[in-house]
Parts: C-alpha cells; structure tokens; sequence
C-alpha cells in the first residue's frame, strides 16, 4: 500500500530518525502521542525498514485487534499466541495455538517475519530452532521415499496417521499414494510415487477427495512444537523416573503420603502414554526433562529484529501479573502433588524478559511521555496525531468537515470495508454533495494536496496528523461500528454432506429396502464358480444371515433415528417389512398430497404487496456487523422476494444458534415497518422473548420503530400500555412469548408474523396461530437443522431457506481434554471471572447437582454460583435463567437444558463434567454455546479416570480427540441434528413413519411420492435389478485397506446410473487410490450394465462370458408383438423365452473378451430394448 496511505508519514521526523538510530545501535527509543487508531499505521511504515520485526502488546484481545489492523498494512503478518501455561496438563488441545506458532516458525525461517503477540509468549520456553529446521521436509520431483520411512518420519513429526485426510495435521499412506495436510498449508497435498520416484504432488480438496492442481514441490514443518528422537524420550523419561524417585521420599518422610501417592499415579500415567503414543502426549510442562538448552522466541529471532512495544507500563505489569499467577498455581499444585519440581520451571523469568528487550533494538509506544519502569530509553519522540471524533451518521458534519479539509490542502483517504459501498459512497459525494472525490484501488498513487480519495480497506477507526495535513477517515467513523464488516471466511465443513457409511460399523443396524432391518456383520470375500466376489452379511431376527452382492449395495442404508433405542429387526421371509413398507408409503403418499394442496391454495391466495427496498433499508442492512454467509444472503433474497409478490409468505428458515437467522427476521421486519405494517414475533420461552427483544431493539435504535415486549418479566401496568399502543399502531414490532396469542389483543394493522421454534408450541396455542396467519406473511425460525435429503424432497412444496454455512468462531474455541480435578475447575472458573466473564458447568444428573454446585461453592465462596435444570418450576428455571443474562450469577450449573436456544456473549468458559458420558451431537451443541464473542473461549471436557479408560491410554486419547478437532464426530453429530429436525418439520406423526423404516429410506419415499404427486415423475415399479455374472468383480483390501472407505465407494459404485457418473468415478478411483485393478473395473461395468437393466425392465442378469440371461420383470409394460422385431435384429444371438417368468437368452458369436466387451454389447441391446416398452 506504500504510496496511497505510507508516503505521508515517510516526513515524520520520529520515523525517519528512530531509522537512522536503529541503523547503528541497538538501543531503547520512546514514542509518544500515538493515538490508538493509528499505532498500526505507525508500525507498519516503521517497520518497512526492518526484515523481522515483533509487535508487542498486553492483553490477548489486544494482541488480535492490532493483527487485524495490521493486515491492512501487512498482509503476510503472523499471530503468536501465548501457551497456556495453567492448562499444561490437559490430554489434549486444539490445533488452533500449536498451528499459529508453526506458521510464526515458518515466516522466521523465511527471513522476513512480522509477528504480533503478547509479553507473556516473550517468556515461553521453546525448543532449540535447530530441533525445528533439522526438520522440515521438501518434497520435490527428485525426491526418492520409501513409504514406511516416510511415514515413522511423519509421525515423529507430530503428524497423525488416519485412512482420510481431513483436517490439518493428518496423513495416509494408500499403496503408491501419500496425501499429507501441513499445518501451515490452506490445501492438502497428494504425492503419487512410481516405485520409490515421485511421479506428481497435486494439491486436493478435503470434501471430494479430488485433487484440484499439479506442484513443482512441497515444504512440510512439523506439526507439533516437540520433536523428539528415541534416544531423547528415553533420557527424558530417566530424568523423570530419577525424580520422581527424589519427591515421592522427601513426601513421604513429612508423612504426606495421599500427595506421594497422587504425583506416582500422575506420573507413571505420563510415563505409560508417553512410551505408546509419543505424539499424543503433551510435553509442555516437562519440556526441561527433554531438553538440557531451551529456547525463547528472542533466540529464534535475529540480532537486528525490531521489537515495537504498545503501552510499554502495561506490557511489564501483565508480564509479572502472569508470572505471579503461574507461581501461585505451580506451589498450590507442587504442594498437592499434582506436580515434579522440576515441572514448576517452564516459564523465563520476567526480569530476564525485560533485559532482553532493554538489550535489542526497541521502540517504546506510549499514549503520554512517561517514565518507563524497567527500560532506559535513549531518546524520545512525540508525533502529534488525534482519533477521528465519530460522525454517528450525520453527513452534514462530515461534508463540512471534508469541505474545510480540502480548503486547507488536506490529503483525506476514506476507507471503505467493501469495494461496492466504496463506489456507492463516491458517487454520492459527487452527486449529492458536489464535492469532488475519486474512488481507487491503485495503492501506488501519490496523494495531492486538496485531493479526496476513497478506496478499499477495513481499519478500526480513522485519524488525523495536523502537522502533516494528513487524514484517513474509516467507515465506521462515518456510519458506526456496523459498517466495518468483519469478513467471515468459509469454515472447512459446510455442515453434513455425510455419506451414509462413514460411520457404519460392525453391529450397526441396517435397512434393506427389501428385506427390512437387520444388524450389518461385516463384509466377508467369498469363491463362487471359481469367481471372486465380496458379500455384505446382514444378521435377521431368528439367526437368519442375508449376504448381498456388493454391487448392490444402493439397496442399503444405516438405520438412523431421533432416539437411540434399539429397533425390533424384521424376519426374513416373512410379509413383516413389506406390511411396514406399504403402510410408511400410503403415509408418506397422504403427506405429499398434503403438502402439495397446500402449497398451491397458498399461492391461490393473495397477500399483501410489500413495497421494494427503501433507501432505509439499504441503510440499515449496512449497520450490520459482518459479512453476510452466501446462505444467509441467499434467504434474505427470498424471503423480500415473497414479502414482495402477491402470494401470502409461509417461509421456513432452518439453521443452528448463532447461524444468523435473526437477522433474516430483523431485516424482514424492518421492511414490513416501512409500509405501515405490524410486526409480531412469537417465541417459545419468556428468556428467548428477552433476548430477541434486545437485539431487535439494538439493532433499530437508530431509527424510528418502536418495539414493545409482552412477557411475564412486564408489569401488569406496562402491558396494558403496550396492548393499548398496539391497537393505536403505536407499537410497530411486538415481541413476546404466547401471551401475544391472548384474546385481549387486536392489532391495528398486522402485516408479520415471525415465529421462533413453531415446534416447541403445543396444539392449543398452534390453533390459535393458525386463525393469526390467516392472511398474514409468515416467517417461522428453526434451530435445528434440517438433512440436505430432506430439503431437496421439499422444495417447490415448502418455502424453505437453509442455513448450512457456519458462523466463523471469532476466535476459536480452546477445547482442552483433562481428568477430572477440583484444582483445575477453581482456576478455570477465577480466570474468567478475573476477565469479567460467566460460566457455563454443565452436569447432567438431576439428583445431586445440587452436591456439585455446593462443592464449587466450597472451593469458590466468594462466587455466586446457582444450579439449573428441567425438573425445576417453570418460573424458577426462568428466574436463574434471566439473573444469569442479566450478569447477576457468575457460576451456572446446570444440565444439558442450555444447549437449546440461549445465546449469552458474556460466557466464555464451559466445563463438562464427565464428558465421556454424552454424546458428540449433545457435546457438539454444548461446545456452540460459549465463543460468541470476539473473547477466546475455553471449553474443559473432563472425564474421571477409572479401569476401563486406563486400559488403553491410546485409545481413549484417539476417542476423545474426536471431540477437540470435530473431525467425523461433527459430521455424526450434524445428522443426529438433522434427523431430529427433520422430526420437527414434519410433525410428530411422521416421526413415527420415520422410525419404521429408518431415517434415510423414508426421505427416498417422501422425495418419489412428492414427485409423483405434482405430475413429474410416474409412479415407480417396486423391483430391484440384480446381476450374477462369474467374473472377479471386488475391491481388493490391496487397492483400498480400510473398510469404511471401502464400502462407501462399493455405495457409490452400485449407485451408478449414467456413463457421466461411470466416468467420474473412475476418474476418482484413480486419483485416490492409483490405478484401478481388474476386478474393480468389472465392478464398474457390472454397475453400469444393472443401472441400464434397470431401465429397461430387467430384474436379473446372469451368465458368463459365453451366455447371458436376461429375465424381464413380469410386470413390464413391453409391446409383445414388436418382440419378435427385436429377436431378429440379433439373429442367433437372442432368444426369447415366454412364461411365468419371460426372459431374453444373450449368446454371443465368439465368448466375451472382458466386461468392457460384455458392456458394449448390452448396452446396444438395452437401447434397442426401449423402442418395445409402451410409455404411455
């Protein structure tokens, strides 16, 4: 950006001489007058002159405020979190930090690196760099590798095998195939080797498995920040053995021997997980076993790296702050035996922090010229600049602002967060203020006196130099802090696409389309005719056994239900399933007619016309704080598309808690306003009546819309004034629970109705909302999610919009993994106390919460701490509910009943007791409760550690990763979600249809009867097409090992029906698992040969090379007369045979050569064959 913003301040007398110092000495210089809005700027065009340099700041929300407003100015910019030092012990953490930390590494080892963090990262110890540059692997097109050496190599590394990549960190080894995601990498990598060469790396997408491009190399740094040689784990380990040795004698000759006993079982446990699964241990408190020399981030960094302190007073005081905290914490817990002594020393002294920095090249910002504490400064430098006052939308001020700056040879920059609205806004100053201005997005332009220019760029908030004529003006100066959108990137998971077996496991039940619901036993290879071919084994009622071809697996699906309890399995051969079957599908039929009347006497029906947007509207969608998601753009659209077409509106909008589905309602709302009309917006609780009202109220209040709550938290007076207001049309939005159903009240003129989780309603209140929506526009709000499948089924029969892209955690939630520990619990709860923050505790058993809450109370008295849960009064619940919003409470214990609905920014910290007891979706839903706001969230799952858990260490650390990184455990507990929407939208009735068949066969009926229903499709012929050819059609465990993975591609390929997909899946077998055998290839033709048979009324196809028999379906609509036309087309090849069961007998002139030949051939048949079916 040099020249657009820079080139002004190169003239600062403090920039240019503190350059000139720096150039000759390392010495300490002070700044002073710097105004918190510009320290980015001034940073920046410091720092140019410097290769490395370190912003230094005292707080972590500080420490991502100046990143964020350094981006502008330095793109490349890297992030350098603290360790959390008081979590040491944790099993696991996020990726998030050690991620950030690598990256940090990487852009030291490059040679220019500017990194920002706080004072306490400056006294982390950190491994020797060399430790980290030994190893770190390029990859390249000369390279040789040995798989098994590459893979003992990663693993060292820190990186974690797994059968799929899909998350950072990961790797997997398929025969000649090696896919690696680097932390520091935004894509993964495949490398595809011919022998030990490397034949391609190509990058590839996480979600399709496909790769996406080719690259000449790749660099990958480890992905941990501990690196350690056998020969390294075992000194360390004797380190530790020695003493422990040592502490345990000295506790037990002062008879503390409940502490000896305590640091012998802690220790042995980290001694046993550390000799499996080295990679899964965490170091962080026994780093000095490990290595004699440690590091700190001054020594990874060279002699001339700048450092640049902000609000210097402030850093030193956090820095012994966190080192008095760490103190206290480590005697506490050495006293307690939780701890070696040794394990107390992971953290630099303070006073030797501060030489460093007293001893480098540093810059000392302070607001005022005042002393410094620890540091001697050699010269000081005042720059005179001031925060720009805000303008609180008022453009007059500004215009005359802008006037007088132009008047006096002023450069002014206004920075606008998106390129649009940076257009929009110049032409209004020219157009509508005739004042002259230009929009650009060249940043090499050298501003001119008198010149105003707008371009792109997102900063906190704007600043002027008096003395340099100089003056940049952000939007939220202008428009307050909406306008500078925050821009949300895309999350790696867009909610579930899940495909239905990659979670299916041995034991799991099963749904045949024919044959009903069984418990799937595995895949099993079996030898028929001397042809090999692998068989799905499905266990009936009665010990009876069912083996399917693989090919025909598109006939399957895993049973999925809202409840977890276990389905009756049907019998084989018995009218059982079909009786269930035909029942579900007239159901099924009924609720497509349903639907489709309604849909279309609802678009019969006219509605009110609302106007298009006003100027106001754009306006007040602007004042919105983030970047919209695409899909909460997307039914924001349609839902103004329906407010503005004559049809009444009756949308769905679908998404979890905090996915933005109340900004589609405020936004709906407004527009009703606007016309004149009323607003009701309907909730299920008093508490969630609350907190719409609190948003809608905040985000109107700089227009003129009143918004009334009707709710039992009003008194008798105000309600009767608002009901009074109401039928006035003094109130325009009245929000409340279903008090606002109440006979008393009438409206003046109604025009909205929104209605937050119709499901949680009951019939009475639900007959009362239908004589409401009569013939008023609609909008219902739902937070659960709904399943992809099911919306597709009802789209065209119900308006729905779909919020699947999640909201980005401003910053990501620290998810720490521990045995359960008082110690642990009473400093988790005083830190976020000591920030001003809440605390979720979730326990889920009724019975004694009440011990627990009063146990907390014990080790925290001076906290308030209540307990919660659904056993309790309505009112009651409502009251703790509502002190707890209001910040009155600072402990909630509760059950499970906070994970619906509640969004409260202020709770930032969750513990869970006994973790291991709930399940992924219960802990998925948890976990979104906390990270609401731009403060880090820490969630603690803890586990008490007992027999069965200790057996395995490995195993349960992998378990409970799962919950940490939400890698297919997210993907699980999105469809436990999904399935309970999917409840929610069709009603109670259809749950039960839902449970018989299994949640998937029952969309797959609902989606063809809906089909049906509005004329697109005719009613399909319930018949399956199998094929029994003797030929070696499988998926050798040579050329895909691992069985999940093997049977979702056995799924895809049965589920083949076209040449494109034929194609397409071999262009994917090859891309992921190298080339493609020959009995997989026959799998494909077998597949595609089934998909035509199908077609054409085909319901078995078998034979061999030599002969081939077709039997027709006996109910297919042929032209029996045009059949003999078509025997003679293949004279003495084709044979027809009448009956009971009429078939076609295929006898080639010379035996088939491979499938590839048999496909050519029958698939010129099967086209000759749909010249006799009768359409009509």
């Amino acid at each position: 950006m040099t020249n657009l913003l820079d080139a002004p301040l190169l003239s600062l007398n403090a920039i240019e001489e503190t350059v000139n110092i720096f150039k000759k000495s390392q010495t300490n210089i002070q700044i002073s007058g710097v105004s918190d809005n510009g320290l980015a700027h001034i940073i920046s065009v410091l720092g140019d002159s410097f290769k490395n340099k370190v912003i230094v700041t005292f707080s972590e929300q500080k420490a991502m405020e100046l990143y964020d407003s350094l981006r502008l100015f330095v793109p490349d910019i890297v992030y350098f979190p603290p360790k959390d030092f008081i979590f040491y012990n944790a099993d696991i953490s996020g990726k998030t930090m050690v991620t950030n930390r690598i990256k940090t590494i990487e852009a030291i080892l490059t040679g220019s690196a500017t990194i920002v963090t706080t004072g306490s990262s400056l006294m982390d110890k950190l491994i020797p760099m060399e430790e980290i540059s030994n190893n770190i692997l390029t990859i390249d097109m000369t390279s040789i590798i040995e798989p098994a050496a590459i893979s003992s190599k990663l693993t060292a590394l820190g990186f974690e095998r797994s059968d799929q990549v899909e998350s950072h960190g990961q790797f997997s080894i398929r025969g000649s195939i090696i896919d690696i995601f680097p932390l520091t990498s935004e894509v993964p990598y495949r490398i595809d080797l011919f022998d030990d060469e490397v034949d391609s790396i190509k990058t590839f997408d996480v979600d399709s498995q496909r790769t996406i491009e080719n690259v000449e190399s790749v660099t990958i740094f480890p992905a941990s920040e501990y690196i350690l040689s056998p020969k390294q784990i075992s000194a360390g380990m004797e380190r530790i053995k020695k003493e422990l040795a040592a502490y345990v004698k000295k506790l037990r000759a002062t008879f503390k021997t409940e502490e000896a006993h305590r640091i012998e079982t802690l220790t042995n446990d980290f001694l046993e997980q550390l000799s499996i699964s080295p990679s899964f241990v965490t170091l962080d408190s026994y780093i000095s076993f490990f290595y004699e020399e440690t590091s700190s981030l001054f020594d990874y960094l060279p002699k001339d790296t700048i450092y640049m302190l902000d609000e210097t007073n402030h850093i030193c005081e956090h820095i012994n702050a966190v080192f008095d905290e760490f103190k206290d914490s480590m005697i506490s817990r050495l006293e307690k035996g939780y701890l070696l002594p040794s394990q107390t020393n992971t953290l630099t002294m303070p006073t030797e922090v501060f030489a460093r920095l007293a001893n480098a090249k540093c810059v000392h910002f302070t607001t005022l010229l005042q002393k410094l504490k620890y540091f001697e400064v050699s010269s000081s430098y005042s720059i005179s600049m001031r925060n720009i006052t805000s303008y609180n939308r008022s453009m007059d001020i500004l215009i005359k602002d802008l006037t007088r700056f132009k008047k006096n040879g002023y450069k002014v920059v206004i920075l606008s967060g998106s390129k649009t609205r940076g257009m929009r806004f110049s032409d209004s100053l020219q157009n509508d203020y005739q004042l002259s201005c230009h929009y650009t997005e060249d940043y090499s332009h050298t501003l001119a006196a008198s010149e105003i220019v707008i371009s792109y760029g997102n900063i906190k908030g704007g600043y002027e130099f008096p003395s340099l004529k100089y003056v940049i003006i952000s939007e939220t100066d202008i428009f307050g802090t909406g306008a500078a959108k925050k821009k949300k990137k895309k999350s790696t998971y867009n909610g579930e696409h899940i495909s239905s077996f990659s979670d299916l496991s041995i034991g799991d039940y099963v749904v045949h389309e024919n044959h009903g619901l069984g418990i799937y036993r595995g895949i099993e290879k079996m030898v028929v005719d001397k042809t090999e071919k692998d068989y799905i084994k499905i266990e009936y009622a009665s010990n009876g056994n069912l083996y399917i071809p693989a090919s025909s697996l598109d006939m399957i699906q895993k049973y999925a239900s809202a409840d977890s309890h276990r389905p009756k399995l049907n019998k084989l051969g018995s009218k059982e399933w079909d009786n269930t079957k035909s029942r579900v599908k007239s159901h099924v039929k009924d609720i497509a007619a349903d639907l489709v009347k309604l849909y279309a006497k609802r678009q019969a029906k006219a509605g009110f016309v609302f106007s298009p947007d006003t100027i106001w509207q754009k306006e007040f969608e602007e004042l919105f704080p983030y970047e919209e998601t695409s899909d909460q753009l997307a039914a924001i659209e349609d839902t103004k598309k329906d407010m503005e077409s004559p049809k009444i509106m009756d949308r769905l909008i679908c998404g979890d808690v905090g996915y933005g589905k109340t900004e589609v309602a405020i936004r709906a709302a407004f527009k009703a306003v606007q016309d004149g009309k009323q607003v009701v917006l309907l909730a299920p609780t008093t508490i969630l009546a609350g907190q719409h009202y609190n948003n809608f109220v905040e985000r109107m209040k700089d227009f003129p819309v009143t918004i009334a709550l009707l709710s039992r938290f009003r008194t008798p007076a105000q309600q009767k004034k608002t009901l009074a207001d109401l039928k006035a049309g003094y109130v325009d939005i009245v929000i409340g629970t279903h008090r606002v159903l109440s006979k008393d009240i009438s409206f003046k003129n109604l025009g909205l109705l929104i209605i937050d989780e119709e499901q949680r309603f009951g019939v009475a209140h639900k007959e009362k909302l239908k004589t409401l929506r009569e013939n008023v526009d609609v909008l219902s709000l739902s937070a659960t999610p709904i399943p992809r499948t099911l919306h597709m089924s009802l789209v065209g029969i119900r308006d729905m919009s779909v919020l699947e892209e999640p909201p980005i955690d401003r910053l990501p939630i620290q998810t720490f993994v521990m045995e359960y520990n008082l110690e642990m619990v009473r400093e988790a709860i005083n830190r976020e106390l000591a920030r001003g923050g809440q605390v979720y505790y979730v326990y889920n058993r009724v019975n004694n919460i009440e011990e627990i809450a009063n146990a907390l109370k014990s080790v925290l008295p001076d906290v308030n701490i209540e307990y919660a849960h659904g056993q309790m009064s309505e009112r009651k619940l409502e009251q703790i509910m509502y002190d707890f919003i209001n910040g009155d409470i600072d402990v909630l214990v509760s059950t499970t009943i906070i994970e619906t609905g509640l969004d409260i920014s202020n709770v930032n910290t969750m513990i869970i007791h006994d973790a291991d007891k709930l399940g992924l979706s219960q802990l998925y839903q948890l976990r979104g409760r906390i990270g609401r706001s731009n403060r880090t969230a820490y969630a603690f799952l803890m586990y008490k550690r007992d027999k069965v858990l200790k057996e395995v260490a490995e195993k349960r650390l992998m378990a409970i990763k799962e919950f940490t990184d939400l890698g297919s455990g997210f993907k699980i507990a999105m469809r436990d979600l999904e399935i309970r929407g999917a409840g929610n939208v069709l009603g109670a009735e259809q749950s039960g249809h839902m449970e018989a068949v299994g949640y998937d066969l029952y969309c797959k009926m609902l989606n063809e009867a809906v089909l049906v229903e509005k004329g697109e499709i005719k009613e399909k012929d319930d018949f399956e097409t199998t094929v029994d050819l003797l030929v070696d059609a499988f998926i050798p465990s040579t050329y895909i090992k691992n069985e999940l993975q093997k049977l979702t591609i056995y799924k895809r390929i049965a589920g083949i029906e076209s040449y494109e997909e034929y194609e397409d899946m071999e262009d994917e077998l090859l891309d992921r698992f190298g080339d493609i055998p020959k009995p997989v290839i026959n799998l494909l033709n077998i597949a595609l040969m089934k998909a035509f048979g199908h077609k054409v009324y085909i319901s078995e196809l078998s034979g061999n090379k030599s002969k081939i028999d077709l039997i027709l379906y006996n109910k297919a609509p042929f032209k029996v007369d045009q059949i003999p036309t078509l025997v003679s087309k293949y004279l003495n090849i084709l044979k027809f045979v009448p009956g009971a069961t009429p078939k076609l007998i295929y006898t080639p002139d010379h035996p088939f050569k491979d499938t590839n030949e048999m496909l050519k051939a029958l698939s010129e048949l099967f086209v000759n064959m749909g010249g006799i079916i009768d359409n009509s």
